[in-house]
């Protein structure tokens, strides 16, 4: 039997965030969080313009299931696809500029 110190629940808690439980790199956190601000902001300006995934869909020449999931932040859709979204949704650089530097 393991002494009470070597059991896994009696070493106290340690609180962190998503990166640190992945172990990712501070290059690798910045990149999710890139992938997460581009799929918010797909999400945001397709309903700011009162559009269905769909019709997103028709404007990329692409299907609404994936719209579905740049808007998830999906690892499968390339960032060039998010950014293509955007463009498609009318976005300029400006717009990049200011979603990606959101924090």
């Amino acid at each position: 039997m393991l002494p009470l110190a070597g059991r896994p629940w009696s070493r106290p808690w340690r609180v962190g965030d998503a990166a640190d439980f992945l172990e990712l790199t501070p290059g690798e956190a910045e990149l999710v969080e890139v992938r997460l601000r581009l799929a918010r902001a797909v999400r945001s300006e397709r309903e700011r313009q009162h559009l269905s995934q769909s019709a997103v869909a028709r404007r990329l020449h692409s299907s609404q299931s994936r719209v579905a999931k740049i808007e998830a932040g999906d690892p499968s859709v390339s960032l060039d696809l998010m950014v293509r979204a955007l463009l498609g949704l009318g976005a300029g650089r400006r717009e990049l500029a200011e979603w990606l530097g959101a924090a």
